[in-house]
């Protein structure tokens, strides 16, 4: 295990970077760093561990050799938990364990609460993993859960914009919101729309 593969995840800003040991028809285990490391950090670690575990270590965003996200952009926790939902989905896991340390941690856990059934182990390096009120967990698990899912469909459904004419950019913005008058659709689609020589 000592031998590793570089490996890279397209995303919408660039690339997630990654490191691979063992065989990769192994069973999956992700590895998550922690803040301001890299997957370097578990070098030293992995030819310690069981040879028929397929290891990808991550660079979450901004760490390593991923791609910075744009200028201007945070770095949240959820962002990192939906870094981790894109790199299961490249690698095509349906089902993998988890190793965090430290902030990793924190992600591992936020995405086996999340994720419950893609997670079959959670290993915690340094960390107590996510904690969350009793009284919040529903009401959390459910709107993050959808805002992750929503993102990702809408990122595999990129398209090209649709050209249309102004009295059909004006219905649909008026179909996809509902509480808008015309007059106050029409007041948004002059800074809200493009000309373009297709329409």
């Amino acid at each position: 295990l000592g031998m590793f593969s570089e490996l890279k995840f397209p995303v919408p800003w660039g690339h997630v970077a990654a490191k691979a040991w063992g065989p990769s028809e192994g069973h999956p285990v992700l590895c998550l760093h922690g803040w301001l490391d890299n997957a370097n950090t578990f070098d030293k670690l992995i030819p310690l561990l069981p040879r028929d575990c397929y290891y990808v270590a991550m660079d979450f965003s901004g760490h390593g050799l991923s791609s910075h996200r744009p200028a201007g952009s945070a770095y949240h926790f959820l962002d990192y938990v939906t870094d981790v939902r894109r790199v299961a989905a490249a690698l095509q896991w349906r089902r993998f364990t988890l190793m965090g340390h430290s902030m990793g941690g924190s992600v591992a856990g936020m995405f086996c609460f999340l994720y419950p059934e893609m997670v079959d182990k959670l290993i915690l390096l340094e960390n107590l993993g996510f904690l969350l009120a009793p009284e919040d967990t529903e009401a959390w698990l459910k709107s993050k859960r959808m805002v992750i899912d929503r993102l990702l469909s809408l990122e595999a459904k990129q398209q090209t914009p649709k050209a249309r004419s102004p009295e059909a950019a004006l219905q649909r913005l008026l179909e996809a919101n509902r509480h808008l008058t015309a007059e106050g659709g029409a007041i948004l689609l002059q800074r809200g729309a493009t000309e373009t020589p297709a329409g």
